[in-house]
């Protein structure tokens, strides 16, 4: 019996199990695609036509040297729009990051050169500064019922004043260099072993994230991922992070600074996927009311989302002045409010609320920076990069309200 009808039945149900993992994964993603739950596979899309594009009208885009930089740059506004992400997640917007950016720089130099404080106390202050502008926008929101739209503009101008206040007449402070802080934003590169290590952790890591949701759903009786799936996906993810570590060390390395926008995003997403508090910040974007009757505290929800997105922007500005090696009255202005909120919603954010990730922050970064980066090598007009990066920008927004559309016919909200 054992050997005519148990084992092939095993072997039979052993294949089914195998199809279902490898695939059933396959087509689970063409179902969610189908059914508008699109992640990251339009910027992703996205950014592999951009970078073609410019690859081919100028063989230097994709160098060593020239990508190295434009991670130096992407730090920057990337660590903002992280924090517009937090406050997207949630319904609402900020408009005041990019004047909160220029004022804790401003602050920084302030502190630091003109009145002696050490480099990380004056970090540290501009950072409890940036929180308090957000404590200020929660409690105007939470207690006046006042739009964010109107606060957070209004913000933008008052702390504005306050930057061109704080740095007088001079409008500028040079930063020392040779600091720690100057050598982070322009020089400092993670050396090549431990790049490779890094990159090896990160492997590892995602298979244990995959092995753990399989343990996991085997003892609560629910079909598990094909661990052949969980392997190849962490194996291929690891041999491409390694090739692009080893193209980078051609040239001057991985940034610091770029590790440090990476592990704030991996920090963030965790934090929305994996704990109470993301999941609140979930359920009050999709539905605030539902959220107040399933007992969650919301206005604690908002208070933590504009106090993030202000500290964030607080952090932002503080690595735009490491990599200026300056504290400027232009510091903040121009495009940095735009390109932060633009990379948010570009990366895949919802401008309604309840959908996003931290990665979005990262990915639509790296998509305004290679536009502006090919512009600047192709020597063309900086106006060309506005009116590229808005129609981005429109498309991603269409590509959202189609997407949210098609999951509302799908019934999945």
């Amino acid at each position: 019996m054992s050997a005519d009808g148990a084992a092939p039945l095993d072997r039979a149900d052993s294949r089914v199990r195998h199809d279902a993992g490898l695939v059933g994964a396959l087509r689970g993603f063409a179902d969610r695609v189908r059914s508008g739950d699109l992640g990251s596979l339009p910027v992703v899309v996205g950014l592999a036509i951009i970078w073609t594009v410019f690859e081919f009208l100028n063989p230097v885009f994709l160098s060593s040297n020239n990508l190295v930089n434009l991670l130096f740059d992407c730090s920057t506004t990337g660590v903002i729009a992280l924090g517009i992400v937090c406050i997207l997640m949630v319904g609402e917007i900020d408009l005041s990051v990019g004047s909160v950016s220029g004022f804790a720089s401003a602050l920084v130099g302030t502190l630091w050169v003109n009145q002696g404080w050490p480099v990380g106390l004056a970090i540290l202050a501009a950072l409890a500064v940036g929180g308090g502008f957000g404590v200020v926008y929660a409690a105007l929101f939470n207690r006046l019922g006042m739009p964010s739209f109107v606060s957070t503009l209004a913000g933008l101008l008052a702390v504005l004043g306050l930057q061109l206040f704080i740095l007088g007449d001079t409008g500028s402070i040079n930063l020392p260099y040779g600091s720690w802080l100057v050598d982070l934003g322009q020089l400092l590169t993670v050396p090549h072993v431990l790049s490779y290590g890094l990159v090896a952790v990160a492997g590892l890591a995602l298979f244990a994230s995959g092995w753990r949701t399989l343990v996991r759903r085997r003892r609560a009786g629910l079909t598990p991922p094909s661990l052949a799936g969980i392997v190849v996906r962490a194996a291929i993810f690891t041999a491409a992070l390694e090739a692009v570590a080893v193209y980078l060390n051609a040239a001057r390395g991985v940034p610091w600074m770029f590790c440090i926008f990476v592990a704030l995003v991996v920090g963030m997403d965790y934090a929305l996927r994996r704990t109470r508090w993301g999941r609140a910040m979930t359920a009050v974007g999709g539905n605030r009311e539902a959220a107040r009757r399933a007992g969650i505290d919301v206005r604690g929800i908002y208070t933590s989302a504009f106090v993030l997105c202000a500290a964030l922007a607080a952090l932002g500005g503080v690595l735009s002045a490491a990599r200026l090696a300056s504290a400027s009255q232009q510091g903040g202005t121009g495009d940095v409010n735009l390109n932060a909120i633009a990379a948010a919603v570009i990366g895949g954010t919802s401008l309604f609320g309840g959908r996003g990730s931290a990665y979005s922050a990262l990915l639509g970064i790296i998509v305004i920076q290679s536009i502006s980066s090919g512009l600047t090598l192709l020597d063309l007009s900086s106006s060309l990069r506005y009116m590229i990066t808005g129609g981005v920008l429109a498309v991603a927004v269409i590509v959202d309200s189609l997407a949210r559309r098609s999951r509302l016919s799908h019934g999945r909200g």
